[in-house]
């Protein structure tokens, strides 16, 4: 089985590696070099002056150079992770991937290096060598004991960060996993008996990191492929396994495994049998780590320790111990404050950040992740998922803290709330351009009523806006399907406990609700008995009954079902007293910024006076997320060359909006490149009102518009804020139902904006 199973997984894993381009990086260049005066700013003799400025004062090269934020990968291949010694030219395409996994998680660029160089001292010369290049380096697949001794070296003679991550990395993750392994089994560090087996860089990296949480020496039986390692042996010992020599006439795995509250393996499949298991301590602590085949599998263990807490390498079964929850996060808080080593208490609070987060709710975008599987603290969810975004600003913000406090810290950071609000900002897309919305959502506690109260990304956002932010979530649905929901996605938050309920099967208020939407509809055909039964199965137009009668200050919908048959419930009960749909407005956050469109759902083919609306109301919501508009109307014609249909009415909005003084940039009626590309508007119409590229995008057809917002999140990787309901009085929104949980909290917050605040 084991056999077909790799045939099967064979010629893809090659094909990913081989196509469409051999391997998985290369280089691109950050400045622009299309002319002369590029050339000879990014060359000669542009270039001296940098050179000068780092020779003056060397710190400056992270200024002018990406060494700040360049980390070595360097191996000799004589230990690749369940390959063993193949050489450093089969060990690249590892090393390949670890450079992948660095620009991922943590945005770090990375060169790996494979060096054929067996010896430890004279590998280390080399590295020493590499210091100009780099910010940091990261030792990998190393054999024992030689990587000791070149990670020695290194930090002794090196002035940045040496970090062997086959030790600490997976030294770090096994102690968060540890950690809250012995929370679940109420035991302590100080309390346990450790047998592991292994011996190797990573084994004793482990054990070293376990003794520093709190574990006793005298508690910790280390055996190897020769039996105990006791006092007295000399076969196959070096200085690190010596240091837990036990004095002890025992010699056998067997014989020491009694009474053991933690097993840690490290070290070749089927080492740990099943009687052993029965014999160890009640509820035992299992970390069978070797790779591919673990020292015992899971189904073995719970076979004879039920209670067992259990841990592996593989990512098939639960508490998967994988160094990159660790590795680009430490690497990314040492370089953002120029640490010079990577030391104990930054290993520490690397942990500690590493641990709290799996005890906190899991995030919505680490769900979607690993569909199916049940993240939930406790047993099975000891660690977090590697896909987990709050990782980053979790653990990065610890590790600068952390050496900044013990004095290896050469850029200091003043605001650490910020930076972490920073790193949160590169995963979390729209939390930077979003922020100054949640400070305004703050000043008010307002009610929010999300008529799909059942649905799992509702109940992520509303456990979200109970952590972020002072508004109060209402839900419409069953309490039951809410509770069992909430629970197995592992959300805190229970009905009527955190949140209000409205159920639709049988709340107190629904003879008020449906006596309101008759009241309101009785002469548009709404019937007593079709108002009961829409106030019990129209959750749309319940939502929209509560912020009526003021039980809600604003409601959510749309999570499923078609924008206009949500939006005619929203109109019809709420659009009075001067409230109408003037547009639904998508803000785009792209690369080189953001981008909002007008209108994506609304109006199909808007009147003038809509486009106009549309526009002001685009502009007053810019204004909200510290956008300075530039509105281009949008058209096939451009400036009077076409007298198209979009042409005629773009012509007749801009007519309307230059009737009374405005306080921002717009133009029209242009196409989209011109808005795009100030050159080629330039070249069109030199006296064109706008500068730069246009940041507001309004246009003739909701059909275009919508094909505009779609293309740009799926083809250009932009995340899409909204849609935004505009004309409302920020009474109702409505969503489309690709949004994620993430974009419930944002249309939240500004649903939890007072009016006032609009711009």
């Amino acid at each position: 089985m084991e056999e077909q199973r790799h045939d099967q997984s064979r010629h893809p894993a090659l094909d990913y590696h081989e196509f469409p381009k051999p391997g998985k990086l290369e280089i691109r260049a950050t400045k622009p070099l299309a002319n002369g005066r590029d050339l000879s700013r990014a060359y000669s003799p542009g270039v001296a002056e940098a050179c000068l400025e780092i020779k003056a004062d060397p710190a400056t090269a992270s200024r002018y150079t990406s060494r700040g934020n360049l980390v070595a990968v360097v191996t000799n291949g004589t230990a690749v992770l369940g390959l063993g010694n193949i050489g450093a030219l089969a060990s690249k395409p590892v090393m390949e991937g670890k450079a992948v996994l660095f620009k991922k998680f943590a945005n770090i660029d990375c060169f790996d290096i494979e060096l054929n160089e067996p010896d430890p001292e004279k590998l280390a010369d080399i590295v020493c060598a590499l210091e100009p290049t780099f910010g940091a380096i990261n030792l990998e697949d190393i054999k024992a004991p030689d990587c000791f001794i070149v990670e020695k070296l290194c930090r002794e003679r090196m002035n940045i960060p040496v970090f062997h991550d086959d030790q600490h990395g997976t030294a770090i993750v096994v102690g968060a996993a540890a950690t809250n392994a012995l929370h679940v089994a109420g035991k302590r560090f100080q309390d346990i008996k450790i047998v592991s087996t292994g011996g190797g860089a990573a084994g004793i990296a482990c054990l070293n990191m376990l003794l520093k949480l709190g574990v006793r020496r005298e508690n910790v039986w280390l055996c190897d492929i020769h039996g105990l390692v006791h006092e007295g042996r000399e076969v196959d010992m070096n200085p690190q396994k010596a240091a837990y020599a036990q004095k002890s006439d025992k010699r056998t795995l067997d014989e020491v495994i009694d009474g053991a509250d933690m097993f840690l393996g490290l070290s070749g499949p089927g080492v740990l049998k099943p009687e052993m298991v029965a014999r160890m301590a009640e509820n035992p602590i299992i970390f069978a780590l070797a790779n591919p085949t673990p020292e015992i599998l899971p189904d073995e263990v719970r076979a004879v320790a039920p209670g067992a807490i259990m841990a592996t390498g593989r990512s098939d079964f639960p508490n998967q111990v994988n160094n990159v929850l660790c590795f680009p996060f430490i690497f990314r808080g040492a370089l953002d404050v120029g640490a010079t080593q990577i030391n104990d208490e930054m290993q520490l609070a690397c942990i500690e950040g590493i641990a709290a987060l799996a005890r906190a709710t899991t995030s919505a975008e680490a769900a979607a992740a690993y569909q199916g599987e049940r993240l939930t603290f406790g047993a099975d969810y000891l660690i977090p998922k590697p896909f987990d975004p709050r990782l980053i600003g979790v653990v990065a913000s610890a590790v600068a803290k952390a050496a900044m406090e013990t004095g290896v810290a050469t850029r200091p950071i003043s605001d650490l709330n910020a930076y972490r609000d920073k790193l949160n900002g590169s995963v979390y897309r729209s939390a930077l351009i979003m922020r100054p919305v949640f400070e305004a959502s703050r000043l008010a506690d307002r009610r929010i009523v999300f008529s799909e109260g059942e649905d799992e990304r509702v109940l992520r956002a509303a456990n979200a806006m109970l952590e972020e932010t002072t508004d109060k979530p209402i839900l419409i649905g069953r309490p039951e399907v809410i509770a069992m929901r909430a629970e197995r996605a592992g959300l805190p938050i229970r009905p009527d406990r955190d949140f209000e309920i409205v159920n639709p099967e049988s709340d107190t208020r629904y003879r008020d609700y449906w006596g309101s939407y008759h009241e309101l509809m009785a002469r548009k055909g709404v019937t007593p008995d079709l108002a009961r039964a829409i106030m019990r199965t129209n959750t749309t137009a319940i939502a929209a009954i509560a912020v009526h009668r003021g039980d809600a200050d604003s409601m959510i919908c749309g999570t499923f079902g078609q924008y206009l048959w949500h939006l005619k419930y929203v109109t019809e009960v709420l659009g009075r007293d001067g409230l109408s749909a003037h547009g639904a407005l998508s803000l785009m956050i792209l690369e080189d910024g953001p981008l909002f469109i007008a209108d994506t759902q609304v109006n199909p083919v808007p009147t003038p006076d809509q486009i106009a609306l549309t526009t002001l109301g685009a502009v007053r919501h810019a204004k909200r997320f510290g956008v300075t508009p530039k509105v281009a109307l949008c058209s096939h014609s451009n400036f009077g060359n076409l007298d198209s249909d979009s042409g005629l009415r773009m012509r007749a909005a801009l007519a309307m909006l230059d009737a009374e003084p405005r306080g921002f940039a717009y133009d029209g009626e242009m196409s989209i490149d011109a808005a795009l590309d100030p050159d080629l508007r330039g070249r069109m119409f030199p006296g064109a009102r706008i500068e730069g590229a246009a940041n507001i995008l309004v246009f003739a057809y909701s059909d275009a518009a919508n094909a505009a917002r779609n293309i740009l999140r799926m083809k250009a990787g932009g995340l899409e804020v909204g849609p935004i309901l505009m004309g409302m009085g920020n009474k109702a929104h409505i969503v489309t139902p690709s949004i994620t949980a993430r974009g419930l909290l944002n249309i939240s917050a500004l649903a939890g904006t007072p009016v006032a605040h609009y711009g």
